[in-house]
């Protein structure tokens, strides 16, 4: 990390589509001078429309996010990567010696069960709980790199 740019942070999820895009715009836009969030899966799926829909209900757009690969970032480094699901707790790469790895894991929006707007209410909860430990979790990082 150098003085001009914030540390960054790696989110990883199997499919890149819900937990893992939900918790990077969540920390791009409330920690925007502390952290630079990314993402990726390691089989990336279409990002799903109730996460999108989730997220603008807090004034965040992410209409033209995309799904990653996880190769996508390597040989880059982070400053801390966070695995967001058990599945990608075990099958990621390690990224190097440096980088502070967390897991902190967080049920499947995308395989609740009914109408729209009883998925939605899920993605609403999922949502709210990253917030909830994501952003205390890189706070306290974030002094701990200084």
């Amino acid at each position: 990390m150098d003085e001009i740019s914030p540390p960054k942070v790696l989110f990883l999820c199997v499919h890149n589509s819900s937990r893992s895009i939900m918790a990077e715009a969540l920390v791009n836009h409330y920690l925007a001078d502390n952290w630079r969030a990314y993402s990726a899966g390691t089989d990336p799926k279409e990002v799903n429309s109730l996460a999108i829909r989730a997220l603008r209900e807090l004034g965040i757009e992410i209409t033209g996010a995309k799904s990653k690969h996880l190769n996508v970032f390597t040989g880059q480094h982070f400053d801390c990567v966070i695995t967001l699901c058990d599945e990608a707790k075990e099958s990621c790469p390690l990224w190097s010696d440096s980088t502070q790895y967390e897991h902190i894991g967080f049920p499947d929006p995308s395989t609740a069960k009914g109408d729209d707007l009883a998925r939605l209410k899920i993605f609403r909860e999922i949502r709210d709980q990253i917030k909830e430990k994501i952003i205390p979790k890189l706070l306290e990082l974030r002094s701990n790199l200084c």
